[in-house]
């Protein structure tokens, strides 16, 4: 079966394809990737993953199609992003 593993930094985004046997796991999906090497600053006990946006773990199994998604740790409160873009003038779109 095929998944994709996805990693995106503010500049550089990273999906690799990868091919596994039926009843893998999201952990060795990353594993198989080789994300870990090309991204050494990766703790997967640390960063969160999902599949498709959804929070998983990383013991649950994956299916054929499923994007897994490592996520970065969040660096500034939403509240300061919001009032950064509106000192900007930027408007918020609804």
């Amino acid at each position: 079966m095929l998944v994709d593993v996805v990693y995106a930094l503010p500049y550089k985004q990273y999906l690799i394809h990868v091919e596994l046997a039926t009843g893998s796991t999201v952990k060795q999906a990353i594993i198989t990737s080789d994300i870990l090497y090309l991204r050494p600053e990766l703790n997967l006990i640390k960063n969160k993953v999902g599949i498709f946006g959804t929070f998983v773990t990383l013991d649950d199994t994956v299916y054929h199609g499923d994007r897994i998604e490592i996520y970065r740790p969040i660096v500034a409160k939403p509240k300061d992003l919001l009032q950064r873009r509106e000192y900007k003038g930027i408007k918020n779109v609804k």
